[in-house]
């Protein structure tokens, strides 16, 4: 049963706040005093001083992360949830709350017919990931569970659609790669969950059917890649073995084939991004142990000549 935005702020107040109480996701139906609302706090820089209000209008707002309007999407939830979360200020219980809403979002049997709300929830995650970076709060069991998620979207993730004129953003692959990043970066993930980011991210440099990118992807896929080798739990075995793996040019037998076909072209073209990326990311660093990583990326490149 869909239910209006003000259900959605009724929910919240009655909310307990703790992830096993967590109401099923609803959809975003704005009422004109609630967008007025989080507008002018937009107009504040997002500034709620009332505590248990913000609470209540970063609960609210989620659900409007899959909205078609981008003012409403992208520029009032989305902002105002990275802002309170890289501002501390939301507390631990909102959090989980907003874990368990986005996770599902992420699962392929939730639906997102329009498909915003998955990429949304994987950038608002990408964020709360943060949160448990900078300050852990989440167990074990559910920093793994949000690993798992996380690789498992940007695996099967097949919509490859980023800006579109009067949509706005969706850009799915972007945000499931800042989602990985996030992760990667935290000092609590081992060395096999750090392989699982690693596989999602090869999963999707150039996989069957996907278009030539254009929309800043490789950029992004190669932050996950360059915060994982930082921790330093790769040898230089294990990152060569993965880098040849990924950019391989199979299912062409050579990267020659590559001129014969649209697929072979856009398959080349996403691949040589996402090296030169690297090769950037990886020169500019300023770190000598991620410099040192560089000539197997330099001998993929010419690969792929």
């Amino acid at each position: 049963m869909r239910q209006t935005l003000r259900s959605t702020l009724l929910l919240a107040l009655a909310l307990p706040l703790a992830a096993h109480a967590l109401p099923s996701p609803v959809d975003c139906e704005p009422e004109p005093a609630f967008r007025a609302r989080a507008q002018a706090a937009k107009a504040a820089g997002f500034e709620v001083p009332d505590g248990e209000e913000r609470q209540r209008l970063a609960l609210a707002l989620a659900g409007c992360l899959g909205h078609p309007d981008p003012a409403l999407r992208d520029g009032l939830a989305y902002e105002a949830l990275a802002t309170w979360l890289r501002a501390d200020a939301l507390d631990p219980a909102t959090r989980a709350a907003l874990r368990d809403w986005l996770l599902a979002w992420l699962a392929p049997e939730a639906g997102d017919e329009a498909g915003f709300r998955a990429p949304f929830a994987a950038l608002v995650l990408s964020e709360v990931a943060r949160t448990d970076r900078v300050s852990p709060w989440m167990t074990v069991a559910e920093r793994e569970a949000l690993v798992v998620a996380a690789a498992g979207y940007v695996t099967r993730l097949r919509d490859y659609r980023g800006f579109v004129d009067g949509e706005g953003w969706r850009h799915g692959l972007a945000h499931g790669a800042d989602l990985l990043m996030q992760l990667a970066l935290n000092p609590a993930l081992d060395r096999g969950q750090l392989d699982r980011l690693l596989a999602a991210v090869a999963a999707q440099l150039s996989p069957a059917g996907a278009p030539a990118h254009v929309h800043g992807e490789a950029e992004r896929l190669v932050r996950p890649v360059l915060f994982a080798l930082q921790r330093g739990l790769h040898d230089e075995a294990a990152w060569s073995a993965w880098l040849e793996e990924s950019t391989s040019p199979a299912p062409m037998a050579a990267w020659s084939e590559a001129y014969a076909s649209e697929a072979g072209l856009a398959r080349r073209h996403n691949v040589r991004l996402f090296l030169l990326a690297l090769y950037a990311g990886l020169s500019e660093s300023g770190d000598e142990g991620l410099r040192a990583r560089l000539p197997p990326v330099v001998a993929a490149l010419r690969a792929t000549q």
